[in-house]
């Protein structure tokens, strides 16, 4: 595979929710060349009317969206970032369930579970991007036909392989289903970050997995000792 494979496809749509959401297709991913690795990002940023470099790599950390994007898509929303590199970043909203269960999403798509461990769960909405593909966040990394590694543990698989594993309960021990991705361009997040328009904290498996969808911003955002209630759009990223 030479490219970043775009999802499985699903028929049904999930209109987005803003006009401002980012519509960035990050098609250009090599997931076998990313697969364990983490390239560092180079960003632009302005600093008293001076462009400088700085190198960061978001990779496997969470974004919490900050009040000045409350009129947009990603309104209190948290983000996983599942890769960061040089050529931008992609992640999935974690925190936006469907009215979709995974169970039905499974017999729309043909394939018919065997068990219910996980087919009461919701399919999330996962970005504005591509929202007719679906995406598999999930723990262990295991060996899927399209899968990108975010760390040792934790992977992104856009194949239906995995889908069908999952009817067969015979999928990953831990994982989010997400209808459509967030990406952002080269620099692009880079950019945001300086207006103040996110938070970031290295992610914790356990908040993606253990939790509720509800549970998961208010978890992450307690790992850097703050309240939402408490935030301001001037306050910087961590």
């Amino acid at each position: 595979m030479s490219r970043y494979h775009g999802g499985f496809t699903w028929g049904r749509a999930v209109a987005c929710s803003s006009q401002s959401c980012h519509e960035v297709q990050l098609q250009d991913h090599d997931a076998h060349r990313l697969l364990g690795v983490k390239p560092e990002a180079n960003s632009y940023l302005f600093q008293d009317g001076v462009i400088v470099m700085q190198s960061i790599n978001l990779t496997d950390h969470f974004l919490i969206a900050m009040p000045g994007l409350e009129d947009s898509f990603f309104a209190r929303t948290l983000t996983y970032i599942c890769e960061h590199s040089e050529r931008g970043a992609l992640g999935l909203v974690v925190n936006r369930p469907t009215d979709l269960s995974v169970e039905n999403l499974l017999l729309q798509l043909g394939m018919f579970p065997k068990g219910t461990a996980s087919s009461n769960l919701p399919v999330l909405l996962g970005g504005p991007v591509q929202i007719d593909s679906g995406f598999v966040l999930h723990e262990p990394v295991g060996s899927w036909k399209f899968t990108l590694s975010s760390n040792e543990s934790i992977g992104l698989t856009s194949s239906a392989d995995i889908l069908q594993a999952v009817a067969d309960c015979e999928g990953p021990k831990r994982m989010l289903i997400a209808l459509g991705y967030s990406g952002w361009a080269a620099g692009q997040l880079e950019q945001e970050l300086a207006q103040n328009a996110w938070l970031t904290v290295p992610a914790e498996s356990q908040i993606l997995f253990e939790l509720s969808s509800e549970e998961r911003l208010p978890a992450a955002m307690k790992l850097l000792g703050i309240d939402f209630c408490n935030l301001s759009s001037e306050v910087g990223h961590a």
